[in-house]
C-alpha cells in the first residue's frame, strides 16, 4: 500500500507510510455485521377463523377455520383470503376475521417424525406430493420443506399449498432418510477423539486448560 501511495505522488517513503496508516480503520470502529432479519425469518403456525361478510341474502355465512404456515401474521392473513376467494369468492374487502391465533408445539424439545401432504405448481403441471422430515417442531419441519422444495424441485414458495401436516409414528414412516434414524442401536462415527488422561492423574478441577485434541 505504501508503494502504491508513493507512486501516486508522495515524496518519501515516510510520507507514504503515514498516508497509508491514515487510510487504515481499526477493527473496533468497523462495527458488527448485522444480518437482515427477513433472511432468517422462521415459519410460524397460525389458526385463522373467518367468513364472508353477512348480507341480507345470507345473514349467517359459513365460518371457515384454517391452519396456515407463514413467516408472520400478515402473510398468514393474506394466505387465508387467497383460499377463501377460491372456496366461496369471499375477499378481504367483503369478509371478516373472527380469530387469529398462533399455535405452538406441546413438546418442542423432543424429536418427532412429521409427514406433510402438499400440492405445488411446476412449470408444466400441478403435482401432489408427500414428504417426511424429522424435527423438534412442526414449524422447523415446514421450514425444511420449503428449503427442499426450492432446492430439489425449483418450486416457487407462493405455489406451494400445504394440505396436511402431522406427526407420524415410527412404524408408519416410509422414507429411508427418516426410517434409518429409528431404533435404539444408532451409532455415529467418532469425528474427534479426545485422549484420556491417566487414571491416577484425573481430577475434577485443573489448574490449566486441558488439551482436547490430538497432536
Amino acid at each position: 500500500l505504501a508503494q502504491a501511495v508513493l507512486a501516486k505522488g508522495s515524496r518519501t517513503v515516510a510520507e507514504a507510510a503515514q498516508t497509508s496508516a491514515s487510510l487504515c480503520v481499526p477493527l473496533e470502529d468497523m462495527g458488527k455485521f448485522a444480518q437482515d432479519p427477513s433472511l432468517e425469518a422462521k415459519m410460524h403456525q397460525y389458526q385463522i377463523v373467518g367468513r364472508a361478510a353477512p348480507t341480507p341474502k345470507n345473514p349467517t355465512p359459513k365460518i371457515y377455520r384454517m391452519r396456515i404456515f407463514a413467516r408472520n401474521q400478515v402473510l398468514a392473513k393474506s394466505r387465508f383470503w387467497y383460499f377463501m376467494k377460491k372456496l366461496n369468492k369471499a375477499k378481504k374487502s367483503g369478509g371478516e376475521l373472527l380469530a387469529v391465533n398462533e399455535l405452538h408445539d406441546a413438546s418442542p424439545t423432543k424429536v418427532k417424525n412429521y409427514g406433510i401432504w402438499l400440492r405445488y405448481e411446476s412449470r408444466k403441471n400441478t403435482h401432489n406430493m408427500y414428504k417426511e422430515f424429522r424435527n423438534v417442531s412442526i414449524n422447523g419441519a415446514i421450514g425444511q420443506l420449503y428449503q427442499e422444495m426450492s432446492g430439489r424441485h425449483r418450486a416457487n414458495p407462493g405455489s406451494i399449498q400445504i394440505i396436511h401436516a402431522t406427526t407420524v409414528p415410527d412404524d408408519k414412516c416410509r422414507r429411508d432418510h427418516v426410517t434409518e434414524m429409528h431404533g435404539g442401536k444408532l451409532k455415529f462415527p467418532v469425528i474427534r477423539k479426545v485422549p484420556h488422561c491417566v487414571k491416577k492423574l484425573r481430577t475434577t478441577f485443573k489448574a490449566s486448560r486441558p488439551t482436547t485434541f490430538l497432536r
